[in-house]
C-alpha cells in the first residue's frame, strides 16, 4: 500500500467513514482497523482511553500512513489533543457538529447523542462552550445503549426489535427534552441507526459529521484504491459476526484478524 489513510474505531462504526473516503478519493489506499477487542470506547475513562489510543497509534504507524483518522467522538474530544504530540502522522478526529445543528434548529434547542464517557466528560462541556453561544441550549444524551445494537449486528439481523428499542429510546429523550428539533449522531456507530431514528421521530433532524471529516483530508495520496481490513475480537464481539455484517453491507475487502495492540 502507498501511504494509506488509516481509519479506526472500536468496531463497525468507522466503516461508514472508510466508505466515504473511498468514494471521494477512489485511488487512495486505506487501512481500516476495527478494534472490536476494545469495544466500547465509551465505557473507558480518560487514562484508559489514552493508553488504548497510544497503543493503536504505534500499531498503525507500522503501515506508514499519510494520515490517521480516529473515527470516534469520545477519544477525539477527550484525548486527541494529548496524543498529537506522540506521533508525526497527521491525526484527524470526529466532533459533534454543534454549530451546524444550532444553525438548522428552528427552536434553538439541540441535543448531542453520544456514549457515556463522552457525555459525562468535562472536555465535551468545554467543546460546547467554544462552539455554542448559549451552552444551555445544547442537551447531552447518553446513547450508549443504542451503540450496542450496531456492534452486535442487531440493526441488520433483527431490525424489528431494533426499531422498537430505538423508538422507546427516542420517546424517552423527547419526554425529557421536548423542545429539541435537531440531534447530532456523535458516535460513529449511531449513523447506522439513522433510518430507525428518523422513523421514530420524522420531524427531527439527525446530523452525521462524517462528511466534514472526509473533506478535511484534502486530496489524499495516489495509490491503487485498495482497502485492507484489520480486526480484533473478543468473546462477545467475534470476527464471524463482523464478517456477516460486512457481507450484509455488500462489502468485500481483505480482512486480517490481528491481536489487540
Amino acid at each position: 500500500m502507498h501511504q494509506p489513510i488509516a481509519v479506526f474505531d472500536a468496531g463497525i462504526g468507522s466503516y461508514a467513514i472508510v466508505d466515504k473516503i473511498h468514494k471521494r478519493l477512489p485511488q487512495q489506499d486505506i487501512v481500516y482497523f476495527a478494534d472490536r477487542a476494545s469495544f466500547p470506547y465509551g465505557s473507558k475513562g480518560r487514562e484508559e482511553l489514552l493508553a488504548v489510543m497510544n497503543r493503536t497509534l504505534r500499531f498503525l504507524e507500522g503501515y506508514a500512513p499519510s494520515a490517521i483518522v480516529i473515527a470516534s467522538n469520545a477519544p477525539s474530544i477527550m484525548v486527541l489533543d494529548d496524543i498529537r504530540q506522540n506521533t508525526l502522522v497527521p491525526l484527524f478526529g470526529v466532533y459533534p457538529p454543534i454549530e451546524e445543528a444550532l444553525a438548522m434548529s428552528a427552536s434553538g434547542k439541540v441535543g448531542i447523542m453520544g456514549v457515556h464517557s463522552l457525555i459525562e466528560s468535562s472536555s465535551l462541556k468545554k467543546f460546547i462552550a467554544r462552539h455554542a453561544s448559549h451552552s444551555d441550549n445544547v442537551s447531552l444524551i447518553n446513547a450508549s445503549s443504542m451503540v450496542e445494537f450496531v456492534e452486535n449486528g442487531a440493526f441488520l439481523f433483527d431490525p424489528n426489535a431494533t426499531q422498537k428499542a430505538v423508538t422507546a429510546f427516542i420517546d424517552d429523550v423527547f419526554r425529557q427534552h421536548p423542545d429539541i428539533d435537531t440531534l447530532t449522531l456523535s458516535s460513529t456507530h449511531l449513523p447506522w441507526l439513522r433510518p430507525f431514528f428518523e422513523a421514530a421521530r420524522p420531524n427531527c433532524r439527525f446530523l452525521d459529521p462524517a462528511e466534514s471529516i472526509v473533506t478535511g483530508l484534502g486530496e489524499g495520496t495516489l495509490g491503487t484504491g485498495q482497502i485492507q481490513g484489520l480486526v480484533t475480537e473478543s468473546e462477545t464481539y467475534n470476527v464471524e459476526t463482523f464478517r456477516r455484517m460486512l457481507q450484509q453491507f455488500g462489502v468485500d475487502i481483505p480482512l486480517e484478524v490481528v491481536s489487540a495492540p
